[in-house]
Formats: C-alpha cells, sequence, structure tokens
C-alpha cells in the first residue's frame, strides 16, 4: 500500500502524538509498504528525521501559528497534485488545518482516510471556544467523512460517541513499542551516577512535556508531604517545557523542597532507558490523559508505576500496576507504599514486562492497522 500519514508537527518534544506515528511508520516501511509522512517546519526536528529510514519526510513551511493551529498553504498545493497516488490516508490529532485539507482534497479524490485524535477530542483545558469553533466549521465533518475512527482506549470510544461517530466506524488500537529497543537495556547506576543521585535515595520518575494538564503539580504536592515522612527519596522531572515550568519552579520554591528535586529537561533514547532503569517507581500524575506510552516504557524495563485514574491507560494495567484516585494524598499514600515494599515493586515489575510483551508489542499493533487499512480500501485496490 501506499500510505500517506498527516502529523502537524515533527519533533519527539510534542510527545506521544509524533513518536507514536514515526514508530507506526517505520514499522509499516518495514512491511513493504510505501509511507510518506507530511508535516510542517514548526519545531522540525532533522535529526528525528534521518533515524527513520524508509519513509519519506515532507515538512511544509508554517507561515502562521494561531495557537497551534498550524497554516502551512503549500502543503495544499503539494496535496492537490499529488494525494491521489495514495491507497490510504491516516490522520493524527484531530484540529490542525492540515486535517482540514486533507479532508478537502481526500474527498475530492475518493481517497479513504482514517482519523486517530490521540486524545485530542475534549474540548479541556485551554482554548475551549477555538475548538467548538473548529468542530463547527471542519472537526464534525472531518469525523463524518472517515472511513474509520481509531480510538485509543474505551474511554476515548466513548469520546468519539459523544461526537456524533456512529460506532462501527470506531477501532479500538491501543499504542505499541518497539520491545527490541528494550532487550539489552543500560546497565543500573548509570542515570544515578550522571546526575549524583546516592545509591540509597529512592527514585521517584515523573517523564513527559511539562504542562499543567499532565498533573505535575499534584506529583509535587504528593512528594512535599512525602518527605516529611521519608528521607533518601528524589523526585527526577524529566521533559521538555510546554509552558508550565516556570509555575513548577515556583511552586518547589515555594514548598522549599529544591533540594530533593531533579530536573533535567528532556532525554531521548539510551539517555531516557538510563532514566527507567534506575527509577524506583514511575508516576504519571495526569488530569487528562488517553494514553501515554510512557508507561509501557516504564514497564518494558521493569519499572513499577503509579498513575491516576483520569489516564484512559489505567484500565489496561489495574492488576499490575497502582491506579489511585485524582488527589494529593491517596497519590502520597501509593508511592510511599511501593517505595517502602521492595516485594511489591517486584512483582509490580515483572508483572509489567510481560503484560508489555504480550499485548503491546509493535508487531501486534501494526497488523491491526494494516487489517483496518485494508478493510478501507476499495475492493479492486485491496486485492
Amino acid at each position: 500500500m501506499k500510505i500517506l500519514q498527516v502529523i502537524p508537527f515533527f519533533t519527539p518534544a510534542r510527545g506521544g502524538s509524533v513518536i507514536v506515528p514515526y514508530y507506526l511508520s517505520k514499522e509499516l516501511s518495514k512491511h513493504g509498504h510505501e509511507v510518506t509522512i507530511i508535516t510542517t517546519d514548526f519545531e522540525f526536528d532533522k535529526e528525528y528525521t534521518k533515524s527513520i529510514k524508509g519513509v519519506n519526510v515532507i515538512p511544509f513551511k508554517c507561515i502562521a501559528n494561531l495557537a497551534l493551529f498550524l497554516y502551512s498553504p503549500s502543503m495544499k498545493k503539494w496535496l492537490k497534485t499529488n494525494i491521489k497516488d495514495f491507497d490510504i490516508i491516516h490522520m493524527h490529532n484531530f484540529r490542525s488545518y492540515q486535517n482540514v485539507v486533507t479532508h478537502h482534497y481526500a474527498k475530492k479524490c475518493a481517497i479513504p482516510y482514517i482519523l486517530q485524535a490521540r486524545g485530542s477530542l475534549p474540548r479541556i483545558m485551554e482554548k475551549q471556544r477555538l475548538k467548538k469553533l473548529y468542530d463547527w466549521v471542519w472537526g464534525n465533518k472531518i469525523l463524518r467523512d472517515a472511513s474509520k475512527v481509531i480510538a485509543l482506549t474505551e474511554t476515548e470510544a466513548e469520546q468519539y460517541k459523544r461526537m456524533s461517530v456512529n460506532e462501527d466506524k470506531i477501532e479500538l488500537v491501543p499504542n505499541g513499542i518497539d520491545l527490541s529497543e528494550y532487550e539489552n537495556l543500560p546497565k543500573r547506576g548509570e542515570f544515578r551516577r550522571k546526575y549524583r543521585i546516592k545509591d540509597d535515595e529512592k527514585i521517584i520518575l515523573s517523564l513527559g512535556r511539562i504542562h499543567k494538564i499532565k498533573g505535575i503539580d499534584l506529583l509535587v504536592r504528593a512528594f512535599a508531604d512525602l518527605t516529611k515522612r521519608l528521607d533518601n527519596v528524589k523526585l527526577v522531572i524529566v521533559g521538555p517545557d510546554d509552558g508550565f515550568l516556570s509555575n513548577l519552579k515556583k511552586q518547589i520554591k515555594d514548598l522549599k523542597i529544591e533540594d530533593r528535586i531533579l530536573i533535567t529537561g528532556p532525554l531521548y533514547g539510551e539517555n531516557k532507558l538510563k532514566a527507567f532503569v534506575d527509577t524506583d517507581v514511575y508516576v504519571l500524575p495526569s488530569f487528562y490523559e488517553t494514553f501515554s506510552n510512557t508507561v509501557l516504557e516504564a514497564l518494558a524495563c521493569g519499572t513499577p508505576v503509579i498513575l491516576t485514574d483520569r489516564c484512559g491507560i489505567a484500565d489496561y494495567f489495574k492488576k499490575i500496576g497502582c491506579v489511585v484516585e485524582y488527589d494529593k494524598d491517596k497519590l502520597k499514600h501509593a508511592i510511599t507504599k511501593i517505595l517502602t515494599d521492595e516485594g511489591l515493586r517486584r512483582k509490580f515489575g515483572k508483572e509489567g514486562i510481560r503484560v508489555v510483551r504480550e499485548k503491546f508489542g509493535l508487531d501486534r499493533i501494526v497488523e491491526q492497522l494494516e487489517n483496518i487499512y485494508k478493510n478501507c480500501l476499495p475492493l479492486k485496490t485491496s486485492s
């Protein structure tokens, strides 16, 4: 198949909404498909592009950024000429200029497309009025005309239904990870030595974009209380600033726990694995999260996970991790329990590795995706 992937931006700093399509495209190429990614030059990461061999990545100039509605008119010209060369289109995220123009030409040329919102459907947090306007002008039509929509979790499937998407259009496909990257993990202690963390200190890790929706402020408040009981603990915050870092630093200063917290900035590849390997518990305290790949990554490294019940992925891991309400005291108690019970940490770590390998390998996910693509194609193309 000739597959067109549509993503508004292309940098790992934007998290799973880019990282997952990156891996899917890479794996689809290995399966013999011709894959092209169209995106914009907004925060474009050239080095990231070089590492996705076998996939053609085309960045179009972004001439205006309207609250991350990235206006790239040259993409429209390219689509007009080239969209007819593709068998199927996979649009990632929901509210973007790129989806608007892709929808227009896909419909005009009768090319089937899949939409995968990746957690962006609800009108929560910022830009609620703009989101409502987008849906009225374009979004509802994009959903209506999609051959299929992909939900990462049952929660996201319900979100599609609330936006009037027929149930028979919805496919449930979780994220996956490339298990080969976790076969030879870094030796324990390398991350600790680099950042001068003592061997007897327990590490609590938060990894992801530093944005209010990630609940990092809740984790910091829980951690501040936890330090009153436990001395040998360190909170490590890893990730790029997404508008909340200054607020976070002020909160940490006001709580007088600067010496107990390490903020590293973003870590990728081997450096990220070193952080997971040395961590005693990984915490995902999000206020809202559809499906975070960092949970899979942590579990693949044998690291126990705590996440809030606001995370859609929680349904998959209630039996092999700790899922708590979005509450400071309950989060603190959960962290304390895992840090003070070595047997529980080992149990969660061992079970996590097993479940990730059985259910969330990238090969398994791509096979599901290929079947969805094929079922959307006209009979003469899919034969």
